[in-house]
């Protein structure tokens, strides 16, 4: 068969009937040949846009997300796409089109390296260059996206081998070999939590995408361990639990950053230590001892060096890991503290401006227990991680390691594909909304059901804050007060939506949005001067973070 078709077949094959893109010169063919096949393809507006789907498709999931792009702009446009995905470790493929293999060297029309410009921000890249090579080659992308740590696996096909006959045998990939911790590392790991007196659970993304949520809250109900994640892993404890600390970090909750500074054992579960979330890396945790389980051998002792380090599924892991109760002193303690930090949310319905937090753990409360909320980059993302509630990490969709803006609506129509039945909510800000604005017209096109609010302060929001705190409030190039009205802008794309500007207006104007049938944006109008607290200063240890102004 065709190049083209032998595509389409391998998707089916591998389960995939949905996916994003657009299209161009060089990959005209499979377009061409998706006319006749079941896979069910979402014109997105930007390649970029097509690609966040495909990452909201595969968080949401946990299963391949794939993209289809021309070659030149159109895979120049996914970069930033698959560098958010490698850092997140999103399972995805990309396949774009590249100028026919007579034409390749010759600087012809819309050809780019694309191969040489994602080699350091792909999992792993690879150019087709013989038709026996393409079936084995998406083969190969499929298991290296999948196997192990997740991550991009881009798949560069020239024309002529999209448009010439191939082969359609697949041939075995090799078994993926997962690392496996000795049985006396598992007997140190064990015996430093029976030892220890104040434990700290350290939750990661790895938890989610190894699907070892049950087993991680099995040995939480075990054991009895605080608990604090990053930004990836909320959702994976259970958010009720009267130990659950929240985030920690540089905008991590104050009880979370305390109980690390002060315990004796740091149990990282799928976490790499990364800067956001470590502060001052010498003052990180000092008085604890590290064990650090997960399944990429390159980030065991990459940042700090793990006292006892065991690798492999973190299904297999944590079910055999100490079954004793925590100690009941260090419990109390932890407790004491959460509630002596608990955040001060206003009364819903008090006059006055619309407080952010209180905001969204209102939404919080008001949406379904399955919600999946996707958001941008910036102050409403730190709001959103400190003040919502998530059942499954799966619900909660946010550009971590590369910190994307325009992530959040693209994601959110990725998510909603995935999940049609399932309330899915955009929180994004106004800076961020305008970088992937034009997906408003998939949307439209499709009626997703997307629910995005805007939380708008007129300013790129977090480097604001920055300039105020850091930067002896010299503001360059963060005023956004000419934004447009943002209600006008859905209205020409057949879009309801509000606009709010004061407290009271808030629990009416979510219901509004919430029970709408169709996609909805409410604008809220946020007052400027609001900061995202606590925050850690640059280098600077957790424990010295600085809390909100009295």
């Amino acid at each position: 068969m065709k190049g083209a078709q032998a595509i389409l077949e391998f998707l089916v094959q591998q389960g995939v009937d949905k996916v994003f893109g657009y299209p161009g010169g060089a990959i005209m063919p499979l377009y061409d040949a998706l006319l006749d096949s079941p896979v069910q393809h979402y014109l997105c507006r930007h390649e970029q846009g097509a690609a966040f789907a495909a990452i909201g498709y595969a968080r949401s999931t946990n299963q391949v997300g794939v993209c289809i792009a021309t070659s030149g702009p159109g895979a120049t446009n996914l970069l930033t796409s698959l560098a958010d995905a490698k850092l997140d470790s999103v399972p995805l493929v990309m396949i774009t089109g590249q100028v026919a293999r007579a034409a390749m060297g010759s600087d012809a029309f819309q050809e780019v390296d694309v191969l040489g410009l994602s080699l350091s921000i792909c999992k792993h890249s690879m150019q087709v260059l013989e038709p026996q090579d393409l079936v084995p080659c998406l083969q190969k992308a499929f298991q290296i996206a999948r196997e192990g740590r997740p991550g991009p696996v881009l798949v560069d096909i020239p024309k002529d081998i999209l448009t010439g006959l191939v082969p359609a045998s697949r041939e075995a990939c090799q078994d993926y070999s997962i690392p496996e911790h000795s049985d006396q590392d598992l007997q140190a790991a064990n015996q430093l939590i029976s030892s220890s007196e104040r434990p700290v659970l350290y939750i990661g993304g790895g938890v989610g995408m190894a699907n070892a949520v049950a087993e991680l809250r099995d040995l939480i109900q075990r054991t009895g361990l605080p608990q604090v994640c990053t930004l990836k892993g909320l959702g994976s404890a259970e958010s009720e639990h009267p130990l659950y600390l929240g985030m920690l970090g540089m905008h991590g909750l104050a009880a979370a950053n305390l109980s690390v500074q002060q315990c004796d054992l740091l149990i990282a579960i799928g976490a790499r230590l990364d800067d956001r979330v470590t502060g001052k890396l010498d003052e990180f945790a000092p008085h604890a001892k590290l064990i650090h389980i997960d399944i990429d051998p390159a980030e065991i002792h990459k940042r700090r060096r793990a006292d006892v380090s065991l690798l492999g599924d973190l299904k297999r892991i944590l079910p055999i890991l100490r079954k004793e109760q925590v100690k009941q002193p260090w419990q109390q303690w932890v407790s004491d503290l959460k509630a002596s930090k608990a955040f001060p949310y206003a009364e819903d319905n008090s006059p006055g401006q619309i407080d952010a937090p209180q905001l969204l753990r209102q939404l919080s409360d008001m949406s379904a227990d399955d919600a999946i909320v996707s958001c941008d980059v910036g102050q409403h993302q730190m709001w959103v991680a400190q003040h919502m509630r998530f059942s499954q990490p799966t619900c909660h969709l946010s550009s971590g390691g590369l910190g994307t803006m325009g992530f959040g609506l693209p994601a959110a129509i990725g998510a909603q594909v995935a999940n049609p039945g399932t309330q899915v909510i955009a929180v994004c800000g106004d800076g961020s909304f305008m970088m992937n604005v034009q997906e408003l017209g998939t949307l439209r096109r499709y009626q997703m059901p997307v629910k995005i609010m805007i939380l708008d302060n007129q300013r790129l929001g977090m480097v604001k804050q920055w300039q105020e705190l850091f930067h002896e409030e010299r503001y360059s190039e963060t005023d956004l007060s000419d934004n447009p009205e943002f209600s006008r802008l859905a209205a020409a794309f057949d879009i309801a939506s509000d606009v709010i500007h004061c407290r009271s207006q808030v629990a009416d104007a979510l219901a509004r949005m919430l029970a709408h049938q169709g996609p909805y944006l409410l604008h809220v109008q946020l007052d400027h001067k609001d900061n995202v607290w606590p925050i850690v200063p640059p280098n600077t240890a957790n424990h010295q973070m600085w809390e909100q102004p009295k």
